[in-house]
């Protein structure tokens, strides 16, 4: 099974190959999207262990939820920024016609 960490890492390849051949302005968007997603998914998996308990009521090995809650604030601002870039997008295509 490939761990998240590597699976995160080829996922941001993906967005950064997007980034590089495409010229669509709403394609450069979503090809960021990809990359912001292999980023969430890379440190996710940095802070995942095996076989941990949740923070609450501990009975082994704990999980540390700080890159969980890092990245869920990382994904609504992600979205925010989405919505902002496309919003901007539709604009400057509409005063072009």
């Amino acid at each position: 099974m490939i761990s998240p960490e590597i699976a995160g890492i080829i996922i941001m390849l993906i967005g950064f190959y997007g980034l590089m051949t495409k010229e669509n302005l709403i394609k450069l968007v979503l090809s960021i999207n990809v990359v912001s997603v292999g980023l969430v998914l890379f440190f996710i998996g940095t802070g995942y262990i095996e076989g941990g308990d949740v923070p609450i009521l501990p009975r082994r090995i704990i999980v540390d939820p700080l890159p969980a809650t890092l990245m869920l604030t990382t994904l609504v601002v992600d979205v925010a920024i989405t919505s902002l870039a496309l919003a901007l997008i539709l604009k400057m295509e509409s005063e072009e016609e």
